[in-house]
């Protein structure tokens, strides 16, 4: 995204005024108008000599008067006397600070005591200091901007007047560098970055761009593509080597991948990634723990397998499986640990946790279907041979006796809670929902925002134009993620039957969404992705809901409306529970492309939303975070849906939850009350660090009882990961071809207040002329001396 040019701030205005006329411009443009007014005189001198010759002398005189009067009142008028006015604008000269904010700048580079400031912490801590933007200020403005993925403006502070206090002190205004300069972005897009802010500072006196960072890119354009733009405005850029030059020799523990939910009995997977420096070839020891519950009873765990594995070439992560049988119900924190050989010198990342929630019942879900179409009917076959849930079907297009194989085969919607309630997921299949009253509406609505249920909705052709204009359904077209076209009139807006397939283009909220993934990995689940060949059609609709998250869209560049392409997958939260839009029922194609991969979307699409069905370890409520996965600098969205001891909505303005982050510490937060809906809370927090952090509630008037929300892991993209170390090749060529200065270090970056020169700029500005001339009072000069002169030969009885 663009960031916005920041205003120039002019230091100094300095006024003049002077006098001309305005039609000379040069020394000759005197001479035709004085010639002209010589001769003019001459003859009227003459003439009123001759005429009043026999009158005597003072007659004469007046008469010349008045008409020279009007002579030179028109000679003023031609001539243009004027006060012209001058402004010298000075702008003050600018220096920009571009500080890189991407996540590798979380990196600690003081390998023998790792808790030592990182790289951004450093930043921040120069920054605070205000010494070094003290000393710039005394000549430039100094605006501060960060970069990552995109570019966005921090501070604009103004240079220094001499002698003030901040001067003096050499401290800036306040502004929190720690957390403006932490580091929160996957990518580093160091050549975008740049061009994209010569570009908006073009107009600007700049001194020069200072790019505080490790010099490393790993997405957009090269960092040398900004040098011919800089050269171009005459720009030095002058750049801060941050961070080693080189990488140490480690073996960290990448990544932890655990299902949410297992069951009693039945065998699950969990896969660890492993990734070293330096150590290719070596061998290390990985072991996988496990012990109850979410404590810190190191303990209470115990060994479930080790396994010994060759250590990659340098960031290349090596997967290790282990197979695991859970017992009793319950959740278990898994804790996988590597064993590196001596070499290695950073410990503290050696291990990493998360936690699995051990089930004893099956998931009950509903399929509710208008008619049976495909997508139906292949769900409904894959859930009924998995022996983890029970499905039940109602078909609204089913007659009498048809066979369906389920558990149960309803013949109406659930009309009562304990039959609704019962269910952990619905999955509506272009349904009908005209055929439920208004009770079972109400019910639906309270399943899904009181009781975390899971609804999936599959958008179809033949029954959506038809509910959609029911006055009464206005509260399931509420739980739709996406607003529909309202008509008047029926109107189809359902888009199918295309001759060609589309792929889905999905965004980077879908790319990120692991209950999408059709692979282990983001990479393998879009190389899937990629090879689908996609959908036939979709139902059209208006948009996103505020608060909605796109998925995917429709891929057909035809059907854009903007440049918007049609919502295909989308999501929402709604009170606990969530809901999913799809826009048509075609993911059954998916199997032409692997065994499995059908399966595989829909059971991690229903786990993903009933997860808020399996935290309710409570009747008095759910805790849950939107997204199980973040990287460094996120921010994670809370949820809770809370009751109190007489199970009515809890009305309390706030409720402390408590965040316990990777290293143990713990951070006392709150969430707020949602005002729109009873006994709904919202809040938030950022994740600074990798690892596994855990949310725990203490419900009010319950002596202690908790709730605690799924553990979510925090994790550096490989981008990120891959490449730390200092680059001084591409900082310093910046430096060279730009006529700027490569200073490596934060030591060094004190000698930029020399280095950077004055730029600032005067500009004059001349305003518009007080003329002179332009008056009533010359126009009545000129017509009255006219008058006079003719009144007085009328009175002489001149001709």
């Amino acid at each position: 995204m663009n960031a916005p040019a920041i205003p120039i701030l002019l230091a100094e205005v300095l006024t003049r005024r002077e006098f001309e006329l305005g039609r000379i411009q040069s020394p000759t443009d005197y001479l035709l108008p004085a010639v002209v007014f010589v001769t003019l005189a001459v003859y009227v001198v003459t003439m009123y000599r001759r005429d009043t010759s026999e009158l005597g002398a003072g007659w004469s005189v007046l008469l010349i008067t008045l008409r020279m009067t009007a002579l030179a009142s028109l000679a003023v008028i031609y001539l243009q006397p004027q006060w012209r006015h001058e402004r010298d604008d000075v702008q003050t000269s600018r220096v920009v600070m571009l500080a890189d904010t991407s996540l590798s700048m979380a990196t600690d580079d003081d390998d023998a005591t790792p808790s030592e400031p990182n790289r951004a912490q450093q930043l921040a801590a120069m920054f605070g200091d205000g010494k070094l933007l003290g000393a710039l200020r005394r000549v430039h403005d100094v605006a501060v901007y960060r970069f990552d993925a995109d570019v966005q403006p921090i501070v604009t502070l103004e240079r220094l007047a001499e002698g003030s206090a901040s001067e003096a002190s050499g401290r800036t205004t306040p502004v929190d560098w720690a957390a403006t300069l932490s580091p929160r972005g996957p990518e580093t897009r160091l050549g975008q970055a740049l061009r994209q802010l010569l570009n908006d500072q073009r107009t600007a006196p700049l001194a020069g761009v200072v790019v505080w960072s490790d010099g490393q890119q790993n997405a957009g354009p090269d960092a040398a593509s900004a040098i011919p733009l800089a050269k171009e405005l005459g720009v030095p850029i002058y750049a801060v080597g941050i961070g080693s030059s080189t990488l140490p020799v480690n073996v960290r523990v990448s990544d932890f991948v655990v299902p949410a939910r297992a069951y009693p009995g039945d065998a699950f997977n969990v896969t660890g990634y492993v990734q070293a420096v330096g150590m290719a070839g070596k061998s290390a020891t990985v072991e996988l723990l496990s012990r109850p519950g979410t404590g810190d009873d190191k303990t209470a765990a115990r060994l479930e397998g080790t396994q010994q594995v060759v250590l990659g070439s340098d960031a290349e992560p090596v997967p290790v499986k282990f197979e695991i049988t859970p017992g009793e119900a319950g959740r278990r924190t898994l804790l996988l640990r590597v064993r590196p050989p001596v070499a290695d010198r950073i410990v503290d990342d050696n291990q990493r946790e998360a936690s699995v929630e051990v089930v004893d019942r099956r998931s009950r879900v509903l399929l509710f279907a208008g008619g049976p179409a495909r997508e139906y009917q292949f769900l409904r076959n894959v859930l009924r041979r998995d022996k983890d849930v029970e499905v039940d079907v109602l078909l609204q297009t089913g007659s009498e006796g048809v066979s369906q194989d389920a558990h149960q085969i309803l013949d109406e919607f659930p009309t009562t809670r304990e039959a609704l309630f019962a269910y952990d997921a619905i999955v509506a299949f272009d349904s009908d929902w005209r055929d439920l009253d208004a009770s079972q509406v109400e019910m639906l609505e309270r399943w899904v925002a009181n009781e975390a249920g899971g609804l999936i909705v599959v958008a179809g052709p033949i029954f959506m134009d038809a509910w959609l204009q029911s006055p009464a359904l206005e509260k399931i077209r509420a739980l739709y993620p996406v607003e529909f076209n309202r008509r008047f009139a029926v109107v189809e807006d359902a888009r199918f039957g295309a001759k060609q397939p589309w792929p889905l283009e999905f965004t980077r909220d879908g790319l990120d969404a692991q209950f999408l993934w059709l692979g282990d990995t983001a990479s393998a689940s879009a190389a899937a992705w990629a090879d689908f060949k996609g959908v036939f059609g979709y139902y059209d609709v208006r948009g996103p809901k505020l608060g909605a998250t796109v998925f995917a869209r429709f891929s057909d560049p035809r059907t854009a409306i903007g440049d918007q392409l049609p919502v295909y997958m989308a999501g929402q939260y709604f009170g606990s529970g969530q809901v999913f839009y799809l826009g048509s029922g075609e993911m059954w194609r998916l199997r032409s492309d692997g065994d499995g991969l059908f399966e595989s979307f829909y059971t991690k699409l229903l786990r993903h939303v009933s997860q808020g069905r399996l935290l309710r370890g409570s009747s008095r409520g759910v805790l849950l975070t939107e997204g199980d996965r973040f990287v460094p600098g996120d921010t994670v969205e809370v949820r809770a849906q809370l009751t109190d001891a007489k199970l009515d909505p809890l009305e309390l303005p706030n409720v402390p939850v408590t965040v316990i982050a990777p290293d143990g510490s713990l951070d006392n937060s709150s969430i707020a009350r949602d005002a729109n809906r009873p006994g709904s809370y919202r809040g938030s927090f950022v994740v600074r660090k990798e690892g596994s952090y855990r949310l725990e509630l203490v419900l009010p008037e319950s002596d202690g009882q908790r709730l605690a929300a799924l553990p979510i892991q925090v994790t550096v993209p490989d981008l990120e990961r891959a490449h730390t170390e200092r680059n001084d090749a591409v900082l310093s060529e910046l430096s060279r071809q730009t006529g700027g200065q490569y200073y490596v270090g934060f030591k060094a970056a004190g000698a930029l207040p020399e280095a950077l020169r004055d730029a600032s700029r005067t500009t004059t500005l001349a305003a518009a002329p007080e003329r002179l001339w332009d008056k009533p009072w010359m126009l009545a000069l000129v017509c009255g001396a006219l008058c006079c002169e003719w009144f007085t030969r009328r009175l002489l009885k001149l001709a």
